[in-house]
């Protein structure tokens, strides 16, 4: 593609690219968001042979987001609400526009509730609306009959998807089931008990805070949802919590960007 089309493209959306041609084996390509004070853009770092194969697949101005292909897979690239972002999109579906990459990254808890409803394509590309709210890449289904009787409450409750990004912290969290790990700088992702076992036993030295989690559990979460880079959103009642379906593509370790 022309690197001088390519920058339009990103220009229509109203955000600003750079292109950082390279050579070395690393990085094929990378995607990110580059920020200082005030001011946001995002970097391309990639090989000439592969800027070369990038496309823009689809491109709405009017919500300011553009699909971009590439050999590694695609991604959204966008603006939610107050800054722009980068997602990696799942390799199936296959996605051909905007609107469709949208629902790709949707997990299946909202796409089943939004069928139930019969939610229009225009409701569907909201960040709220009947089916669910949403904030960055969580997801919140509401459950009006669930009781919270016998479960434990967690207050102020931190949600991450384990990657350093910065977490969404929640007034009110009950968990159902799930697995321990443990999770510090070392392990974004969560160690499970062997591995962490194993791991302090290799660095007896190292001074490291950790923190229990739990993967794979049901989550709920009520009250005030608050982020540094989102507008706060209210849960007036309990809703299923659900993350986007970014982490499934493969191509998600060619971004990095800010939360």
């Amino acid at each position: 593609m022309d690197l001088k089309q390519l920058i339009q493209d990103f220009d229509q959306i109203g955000g600003r690219l750079k292109i950082n041609l390279t050579r070395r084996p690393d990085p094929v390509l990378s995607i990110d968001i580059e920020q200082k004070e005030h001011d946001e853009c995002f970097v391309l770092n990639a090989r000439p042979t592969h800027v070369r194969a990038l496309e823009v697949v689809d491109l709405q101005s009017p919500i300011k987001h553009l699909l971009l292909g590439t050999k590694l897979g695609s991604y959204l690239c966008g603006r939610d609400e107050s800054h722009w972002f980068v997602a990696a999109i799942p390799e199936e579906p296959h996605v051909t526009s905007v609107p469709e990459a949208m629902e790709a990254l949707k997990p299946d808890i909202v796409l089943e509730r939004q069928d139930e409803l019969r939610l229009s394509t225009e409701e569907r590309m909201q960040r709220q609306n009947r089916a669910y709210i949403r904030q960055g890449e969580w997801f919140f289904v509401r459950q009006p009959h669930l009781k919270a009787d016998g479960h434990v409450i967690l207050r102020n409750e931190p949600l991450s998807r384990g990657t350093g990004s910065k977490p969404h912290i929640v007034d009110e969290v009950i968990r159902f089931g799930g697995d321990t790990v443990y999770v510090s700088e070392f392990a974004p992702r969560g160690f499970t008990a062997g591995e962490y076992a194993d791991w302090m036993a290799r660095n007896p030295d190292v001074q490291v805070w950790w923190r229990e989690a739990r993967v794979n559990a049901m989550v709920y979460a009520r009250g005030r949802v608050r982020h540094p880079d989102h507008e706060t959103i209210v849960l007036k009642h309990w809703h299923q919590v659900a993350m986007n379906r970014e982490n499934e593509a493969p191509a998600m370790e060619h971004v990095r960007f800010i939360d």
